[in-house]
């Protein structure tokens, strides 16, 4: 490998996490020719983590794309979406979370676009319309289509950032060191400043990206450097983590027992309590961001492996005993209020009665490996399965024949009794009416003989249509579920809770300079992504919007590469000033 000798002796900015926040700091760090050394417990298989998984979804305000759909947004609307979704509410611990929402958004509107673009990152010509909200223009949801899908997904997002640092690598002014977890943060007891990280060495583990590695020492580091990030991801695959921050104030004392997991299982939350351990303040860990429509992955990739169904918004919602959910709780709207109504109905699950045409239009796949259209940068294949197709993606006609969760019949009776056959085995599951079921899709149907209705999920499904894009290739045209002839077979679907998210985290300032419990910066120690709830310990508040996953781990990494480039420099100018006197 190539060297520069202008590094020799430098200690290094020390990031932990080669994820995408990771990678966006180490981009911004060597841009500035500043030495740094990426350190993460997986192989190199891994580089990009939880990114590399994602559908590539970003989102941006007036955008390029928004405006060639028609889309009319702005600054101000954007705003008042976030904050009317985030309801900060916490005088001490919103500080520094609202500050990162405001500046968020602003970077939404001004830059987002322009800097990812800039690194060569392409969106589909379509914008989603994903969280469409609560039904309250003051309240929780996207007024607008904001979803940026990204032409190649999560592996092109990462790409574009892991290439030019990997040009570093080359340049010797980046160095990986895989294999390596970290245990403590170091701290000078004299100056109160991270100056380095210790912990072992695992074993050579060369699994394909995502599954569960070994976690056998075979040694142990001690690295000090000029300055320490911490990007290493949220708690989504630790569930009993997970189930020790439920919130049962706002979701109710009844904890979920059961979940499909939606991360890797080394996304563990370890560093924010090794972080939290050295001094820093942690807040907001009741916060997090689960989803409703939850599938037991058939060909899993890490323990208990789930994958969320992306629903457009007709498909007929039940609860487990076969009760319709109340508005505005249907596919696609609110998942925050959708996880505390099911949580209130004391079982895990929830059912999905829908049909062919529905599937074939409207399910769309969390995830990179799901959607290899979009992933392959196929335009043929774009079209073919999902703007012409009548049986929808190869990924999702793969889980209607071999999910565990899926229920396929001509009429139905035959399908409540499915449903019921599918439960027969989880202990305590209600058994399903058939004449009770009967009644709620007859009445749901009645509502759908004209263009105009008092059913609140039919009014959605008809303005869901006025946006051009949807009624070509996301929302189907409204009809009975019960005519079979046209549009059957009947489909059932059980829904399943699925970890993802971690809302708060390590407290940050904009710098995304990590923060004591006192309210002064910690010296020298930083985080970004998911660690950081994305920015500040919790810039989505209480509700994400979507597409800001990515955004926040993008905006957090920039800002902490920035603010460490230029601290380092600074110090490393001052130095040679004072020597040169």
């Amino acid at each position: 490998m190539a060297s520069d000798s202008s590094h020799a002796g430098k200690k290094p900015v020390i990031i932990v996490g080669a994820g995408l926040a990771g990678l966006v700091a180490a981009f911004e760090l060597s841009q500035q020719n500043v030495p740094t050394l990426i350190l993460d417990q997986e192989n190199a298989a891994n580089l990009g983590g939880q990114a590399f998984w994602s559908l590539g979804g970003l989102f941006c305000v007036d955008s390029a794309e928004q405006r060639r759909m028609g889309i009319k947004d702005s600054r101000e609307l954007a705003m008042r979406d976030w904050f009317g979704s985030a309801r900060f509410d916490r005088e001490k611990e919103d500080y520094w979370p609202r500050k990162w929402a405001e500046a968020f958004v602003n970077f939404a509107t001004d830059e987002m676009e322009s800097y990812v673009k800039a690194r060569g990152i392409g969106f589909l010509v379509n914008v989603g319309w994903a969280e469409r909200g609560d039904g309250r223009a003051e309240g929780h949801g996207n007024s607008v289509p904001r979803f940026h899908v990204t032409w190649g997904t999560g592996p092109e997002v990462v790409r574009v950032f892991a290439e030019p640092v990997k040009a570093a690598e080359k340049k010797g002014i980046v160095e990986f060191k895989f294999r390596h977890v970290v245990d403590d943060i170091i701290v000078d007891e004299k100056t109160g400043r991270a100056v380095g990280v210790k912990g072992r060495v695992l074993e050579p583990d060369d699994s394909p990206r995502g599954v569960k590695s070994s976690r056998t020492a075979v040694g142990q580091f001690e690295i000090h450097g000029s300055a320490v990030l911490v990007s290493s991801g949220g708690i989504g695959g630790n569930v009993d983590k997970v189930k020790a921050c439920w919130p049962v104030d706002r979701l109710g004392p009844n904890v979920p027992k059961n979940f499909v997991v939606g991360v890797p299982a080394h996304v563990d939350g370890r560093m924010i309590d090794i972080a939290e351990r050295a001094g820093a303040n942690v807040i907001n860990r009741d916060r997090m961001w689960h989803y409703t429509e939850g599938l037991v992955n058939w060909d899993p990739i890490w323990p208990g492996h789930g994958i969320r169904v992306l629903p457009a918004p007709s498909s007929l919602w039940l609860d487990a005993t076969g009760k319709r959910l109340p508005p505005f709780l249907y596919p696609g709207c609110d998942t925050l209020a959708t996880l505390k109504h099911i949580c209130s109905t004391g079982y895990d699950y929830t059912w999905f009665i829908t049909d062919q045409t529905i599937v074939a239009r409207e399910f769309a796949l969390s995830g990179s490996e799901q959607n290899p259209d979009v992933t392959g940068k196929s335009i043929w294949q774009v079209l073919m399965q999902r703007v012409f197709s009548s049986k929808g993606t190869v990924p999702v006609q793969n889980f209607v024949k071999h999910g565990v969760d899926f229920v396929v019949r001509d009429n139905l009776e035959d399908l409540v009794a499915g449903m019921n056959e599918l439960v027969s085995t989880v202990s305590g599951a209600p058994r399903l009416d058939y004449a009770q079921i009967k009644q709620v899709v007859e009445t749901r149907d009645g509502q759908f003989d004209n263009p105009y209705s008092k059913d609140a999920q039919a009014m959605l499904i008809h303005s869901a249509r006025n946006y051009w894009p949807d009624r070509r290739s996301r929302v189907a045209p409204p009809h009975r579920l019960l005519d079979v002839k046209r549009h059957g077979p009947l489909i059932a679907v059980r829904m399943n809770l699925l970890t993802r998210k971690t809302l708060g985290g390590i407290e940050t300032n904009l710098d995304s300079n990590v923060m004591r419990p006192d309210g002064t910066p910690f010296p020298g120690l930083y985080a970004a992504g998911e660690a950081a709830g994305f920015g500040g310990g919790g810039v989505h508040g209480y509700s994400s919007l979507e597409g800001t996953f990515l955004g926040g781990c993008i905006f957090s990494g920039r800002a902490a590469g920035r603010a460490m480039a230029k601290e380092v420099l600074a110090a490393e100018a001052a130095a040679a000033g004072g020597g040169a006197e």
